[in-house]
């Protein structure tokens, strides 16, 4: 079944934390192209297609690096969806300026099919999934079996598929879905995370028999003459 292909335009100030999309050349596009090789690298036996970008606390930024790893994805000309699976406070209909009357949630609860569902964006091959209407269990419905359902499902339709949750150390959610994808990343912000709560969401994610891939060290101030990653938190 074909996936509909209704563009939505997105706003000038979502689109500034889009920084590959509209700056692709730049130093941060860069870096995060490097994110993006390291993940296709990081196992060779298996490859990487589900993967979880979270963050220890909130306002790290998570949801700006999964969403600028989507874009970087899909400009290798891959079929990228991007799932706001963050079912307390979603944030990717903003970013992509687009509704948010059916989505992640609907499909999970078999309302409406993942093809109906999914959003084509401006950017070629990259497709979102919002949230959809906030559940009152959300841990509940993401250890379903709907939920494995819809993974394979995805994985049909896609050639990756990334999930924006909710923080670590704030609830159940990230470690049920970091269970069930190849691999996780986790974003980190520089001067902001405490250690030891970076160290707690890497235990979580460990006892959720989670891949780490990696961390993203996020706002890391440039030095004079540095080739730096650096962006703002959403």
């Amino acid at each position: 079944m074909a996936l509909r292909k209704k563009k939505k335009l997105v706003s000038k100030d979502a689109r500034r934390k889009l920084i590959t999309a509209i700056a692709p050349k730049s130093p941060i596009s860069e870096q995060y192209r490097t994110v993006r090789t390291n993940i296709q690298f990081s196992s060779i036996d298996n490859e990487i297609r589900t993967i979880m970008v979270t963050s220890s606390g909130p306002a790290e930024g998570k949801s700006t690096t999964v969403a600028n790893l989507a874009v970087t994805f899909a400009q290798l000309g891959k079929k990228v969806l991007l799932v706001d699976a963050d079912l307390r406070k979603p944030t990717v209909h903003h970013t992509f300026a687009t509704e948010n009357l059916f989505g992640f949630t609907t499909v999970l609860t078999k309302q409406r099919s993942l093809e109906k569902t999914v959003v084509a964006t401006s950017e070629s091959d990259l497709y979102i999934l919002p949230s959809g209407p906030i559940p009152p269990n959300p841990a509940e419905l993401l250890s379903s079996k709907s939920m494995e359902q819809f993974i394979e499902d995805a994985k049909e339709l896609f050639d990756y598929v990334l999930f924006d949750t909710p923080p670590l150390l704030a609830v159940a959610d990230p470690q049920i879905i970091a269970n069930k994808c190849d691999g996780t990343i986790l974003v980190v912000f520089s001067e902001k995370t405490e250690i030891e709560s970076a160290k707690k969401g890497k235990e979580l994610l460990q006892n959720a028999q989670s891949k780490l891939l990696g961390v993203v060290l996020n706002a890391k101030e440039a030095q004079k003459g540095d080739y730096y990653y650096y962006y703002g938190a959403k």
